[in-house]
């Protein structure tokens, strides 16, 4: 099976070696997966989603760079909770594919809703 992959991208991966280096809005940008179409970014959700539960849990996140490269460390805790608490929309403690995933990936309301609740 030719599964989609979101591979190859080795050298983005290095950017983030440093601990608490890693930031998901430019991280987005530099993968251009803010720029995606929203069938494009439902497999890269499949992607993430590693147990096909229909969510991103923190497990998940926490190996996130890993799914564009095996040798990828893995995220830090105030990492992977920084990025959850950005596509957790109703507090679950999961971002799912309903649409707070693709809002996550820069897209102008989400954007604007993150900045009033963090101040930014």
């Amino acid at each position: 099976g030719s599964r989609t992959s979101v591979k190859g991208r080795e050298d983005l991966t290095k950017v983030y070696i440093t601990a608490d280096s890693f930031d998901y809005k430019t991280f987005f940008v530099k993968v251009g997966l803010n720029s995606k179409s929203k069938d494009q970014l439902a497999q890269v959700f499949g992607i993430l989603d590693q147990d096909r539960s229909g969510f991103i849990e923190e497990d998940e996140l926490k190996l996130f760079l890993q799914n564009f490269s095996a040798s990828a460390r893995a995220l830090t805790d105030a990492e992977t909770k920084a990025f959850l608490a950005a596509g957790d929309s109703d507090g679950d403690g999961r971002i799912g594919v309903d649409g707070n995933f693709n809002t996550m990936l820069g897209k102008s309301s989400y954007y604007t809703k993150f900045k009033q609740s963090t101040g930014l």
